[in-house]
């Protein structure tokens, strides 16, 4: 049996990146996923492919930053589905690569947006699809950045440290509710991404050296990595936990 049998997930962010790879794993491990992106093309690719491996996939197009549709993706996963058992807040941005004296007050609010506002909207009316049914987990991606700094990225530090704390609050206000709903945030470090290649690719090989020096692992971590960790705490295996950090960064945070 898989660990994820008869749960329904909703993956936001879940065209590429860390959502794709967590959307390859639930399928696999049972669950109907459906995924939602504001990149409509590979989003629905993604999708098509999960179904052609045999798992329950569906997309939809989603702007994690407006209300109204994260008010219409919940009602449709309950009218079609019956309940909403997981939800990876996962759709995410990267920081600006300048330093704070220099950014626009709209790139700061661009990315707080994103990473944040699009955090509370989903545990808001996640919460409450879920309280319908028989409860359900939240996994809120963070950052091993919302917990130290990096220079140049003074917007995207800022909204991935609201995650780690905004996931503590929202599970403290779900513990004693009656079905229970989990919440957890999952730190990753430097994975092998789109958007951290794009870091990259901006930043230039002077970034890939800091991250090769500064990960004692010494390299980047694979998507998998983190798709692993949010099946742990989307399963029964979970039962327990909430309000909790899972870093996944080859030892970076150790250091």
């Amino acid at each position: 049996m898989g660990r994820l049998d008869g749960k329904v997930a909703l993956l936001t962010g879940g065209a590429s990146g860390l959502g794709k790879a967590t959307g390859d794993l639930m399928a696999a491990e049972g669950a109907t996923v459906v995924l939602s992106d504001i990149q409509e093309v590979e989003g629905e690719n993604v999708a098509a492919a999960i179904r052609e491996a045999g798992g329950a996939c569906s997309f939809k197009p989603h702007d994690t930053t407006v209300e109204a549709q994260w008010e219409r993706i919940c009602a449709d996963i309950m009218e079609e589905h019956g309940h909403l058992d997981i939800l990876l807040n996962g759709a995410g941005i990267g920081g600006s690569g300048v330093e704070l004296i220099e950014m626009e007050l709209d790139t700061w609010k661009r990315c707080l947006s994103i990473n944040l506002d699009g955090v509370f909207l989903g545990c808001k009316h996640g919460i409450r699809a879920m309280l319908q049914g028989t409860g359900g987990s939240i996994i809120n991606i963070s950052s091993i950045l919302g917990f130290a700094g990096i220079a140049n990225s003074s917007n995207y530090c800022a909204s991935k440290g609201g995650v780690r704390l905004l996931s503590k609050a929202a599970a403290l206000e779900c513990a004693r509710k009656t079905p229970r709903v989990r919440v957890n945030s999952i730190h990753p470090g430097f994975i092998d991404t789109p958007m951290v290649a794009g870091a990259i690719q901006r930043r230039g090989p002077e970034f890939r050296e800091y991250i090769e020096n500064n990960v004692p692992f010494g390299e980047l971590g694979e998507p998998l990595d983190i798709a692993e960790g949010v099946v742990y705490l989307a399963s029964d295996a979970a039962k327990f936990v909430t309000g909790s950090e899972l870093t996944i960064d080859g030892g970076f945070l150790a250091r």
